[in-house]
């Protein structure tokens, strides 16, 4: 029998990675940013 794996929780991750969440910080508007910059599809969660 194959073992569970065990998935994230959708609240924690908007609460960790969120948008918002990294527009509060220096270093999180860095991080979206430099992901705008690389032309990522999904700048955050």
């Amino acid at each position: 029998m194959t073992k569970r794996t065990f998935g994230g929780t959708s609240r924690k991750r908007k609460r960790v990675s969120g948008f918002r969440v990294r527009m509060r910080s220096h270093t999180g508007r860095r991080v979206i940013k430099s992901r705008r910059q690389k032309g990522r599809e999904r700048v955050a969660v």
